[in-house]
């Protein structure tokens, strides 16, 4: 494969690429450009949609986490505190329904217990191609039965959500969960590596080769064929996940997890390159000790892995074999791979020899940031001009009432919420049926 065919595979731009090639001062090897390639997606990076979201207000008196976590935390009370999240998980969705939306609520459910917080309810908000069109059902069909297969799994009620049909999303469904959680404003946890010195437990299920360059993917421009992409989607295990969250839980109350991250979007390059961002410190990580699950893996598929129910923990010095005894009594892997460092790098290596050596900064800071050419809607000024008052009296108002009732959009979504369990928990007390 030529050099240019090799940046296009990878989804990045030549210009982006002799970005690259500056900022490390050489040209990156092969694992290296793949770790290039998940951190500056959309998906990682944001680079297309931060110019946008930075006229947003994330700051305010009751605000203890903004941007920049894997949370966002409000305070309830001087005790307690809110976690919450929303991402979409749109492409995998499109291309395998289920399993696409099973792992979005998946990864969702893990940003908000990786803060600390135990999760307390899920909610959605969906988009579907027009009802009447070919693919429709299908992608209906496997999402709603992908949510309510991993929440009712987890223990999780989802308590709201919202289906709406439109045929400008015939080529692109929308598929967006949200979590939130309770946590003591004292037991707050960060995706921080600090410590210089602090081992790198890997804690969770095994790697396998799924969801390889899933990020990349996911940021993508999709057309025809696209289903053929599902090597990309990860796949999900509800059971895992619960044993995580309670082992997670359990282990943050020792005092011993200096900081911990999901391995999401990008898998444990992700974890590994952003925790040390926030601390400004480096990591040295030992791809031959992750734990897998297939045989033969490279480390640039070790290290791309978005194979689910796995978190990157940092624990104090010397408290590692207490850590490891709370996973191990809920029958989860906690392996040492690396250890935080003042370098200011991420260094990998495999069976000793090294395989990536990266600057922090450039990875997790580096990324451009687009102003992409934007328009008004056609169309919206006759919306916003619109004036209820001008419209007739129907002659016959039954008959338009039976109309209304019948659009998808307006008529009765239980037939989609009877899928989610919104009373698992018992702590629901108004839910999708009792609200109507």
């Amino acid at each position: 494969m030529t050099a240019p065919e090799a940046i296009t595979q990878h989804g990045l731009t030549a210009d982006e690429y002799a970005g690259i090639c500056v900022a490390i001062g050489r040209e990156p090897n092969q694992a290296e450009l793949g770790i290039f390639a998940v951190m500056w997606s959309e998906h990682c990076s944001y680079k297309s949609s931060k110019a946008l979201l930075r006229h947003l207000p994330t700051t305010g008196s009751d605000v203890l986490q903004g941007p920049g976590e894997n949370a966002g935390i409000i305070a309830l009370d001087p005790m307690l505190a809110i976690a919450f999240k929303m991402e979409s998980h749109n492409h995998p969705s499109f291309i395998e329904p289920y399993q696409g939306a099973a792992t979005g609520v998946g990864g969702i459910l893990r940003d908000i217990f990786t803060m600390g917080a135990r999760p307390i309810a899920s909610a959605n908000s969906l988009r579907f191609g027009a009802i009447d069109h070919p693919k429709t059902s299908h992608y209906l069909r496997g999402v709603v039965a992908g949510i309510g297969g991993y929440g009712n799994c987890m223990g999780v009620p989802t308590v709201a959500g919202e289906v709406v049909f439109d045929h400008s999303y015939n080529g692109n469904i929308l598929v967006n969960a949200m979590t939130i959680g309770i946590v003591p404003r004292d037991r707050i946890m960060r995706g921080i590596a600090e410590g210089i010195g602090n081992p790198l437990l890997y804690v969770g299920a095994t790697t396998g080769r799924d969801g390889i360059h899933g990020a990349t993917m996911a940021s993508a421009a999709f057309g025809d064929g696209n289903e053929t992409r599902r090597p990309t989607v990860q796949v999900g295990d509800p059971f895992t996940e619960k044993l995580l969250l309670e082992a997670c839980l359990e282990a943050f109350a020792t005092g011993a997890i200096v900081g911990v991250q999901d391995m999401g979007a990008a898998g444990l390059t992700s974890s590994a390159f952003e925790m040390a961002g926030r601390a400004g410190t480096g990591l040295r990580i030992a791809c031959d000790r992750v734990p897998q699950r297939e045989s033969g893996m490279t480390p640039d598929e070790i290290l791309l892995s978005e194979s689910q129910e796995r978190m990157l923990c940092v624990v104090t010095a010397g408290r590692e074999e207490e850590v490891r005894a709370v996973f191990a009594k809920w029958d989860l892997e906690a392996v040492v791979i690396g250890e935080v460092t003042d370098t200011g790098r991420v260094v990998a290596t495999f069976h000793g020899e090294t395989v990536v050596d990266l600057p922090v900064a450039a990875v997790v800071h580096g990324a451009p940031v687009y102003e992409r050419p934007r328009r008004r809607p056609a169309g919206q000024e006759g919306i916003q001009q619109f004036d209820p008052a001008s419209m007739p009296i129907p002659r016959d108002c039954n008959a338009v009432l039976r109309r209304l009732l019948a659009d998808p959009n307006i008529a009765s979504k239980e037939w989609v919420f009877c899928h989610d369990d919104a009373m698992v928990g018992i702590y629901t007390v108004v839910g999708p049926a009792t609200a109507r």
